[in-house]
């Protein structure tokens, strides 16, 4: 059962989607890290000053009373809270990665049809199956007319 499973993992697909994988989980927080880090806060401060990361809705108070500062304080009280600045930061990455998905699809297509096959330039006789030009009305080989 080992040796079967080892050669399961050991072929190229499944290799493939493992390194597939793991550089999306890290392209996943190297996006995080851009949205959260550099795209955020100037947008913030384009709209006064506003963290994303901080937007809440208080549900439920928790042990203390509020308002609370930020989500880590309203969160270390046990207030129930909808977090959607977080949403908000997420959608972006999503969007961001989206994106970038697009992009590398869009030139791995590109590539694809560069090396797209020429057109032929045999066919087949249908009478003797030999290989004659495309262009040919008469096969050389038998004569047949084409």
């Amino acid at each position: 059962m080992l040796k079967e499973f080892r050669d399961f993992a050991m072929r190229g697909s499944v290799v493939d989607m493992a390194v597939g994988i793991i550089i999306g989980v890290a392209f996943g927080a190297i996006i995080k890290s851009l949205v959260d880090d550099v795209l955020m806060p100037p947008i913030g401060l384009l709209l006064g000053q506003v963290d994303f990361s901080n937007l809440f809705a208080v549900l439920r108070e928790g042990a203390t009373a509020g308002p609370y500062v930020s989500l880590a304080a309203a969160k270390a009280a046990g207030a129930v809270t909808v977090n959607y600045g977080l949403f908000v930061n997420s959608i972006i990455s999503f969007v961001i990665v989206a994106f970038a998905v697009f992009l590398v699809i869009k030139n791995l297509n590109r590539l694809k049809k560069a090396e797209a096959p020429a057109a032929p330039t045999t066919k087949d006789c249908p009478h003797c199956c030999t290989a004659i030009p495309v262009a040919a009305t008469r096969c050389p080989n038998c004569t047949s007319p084409l």
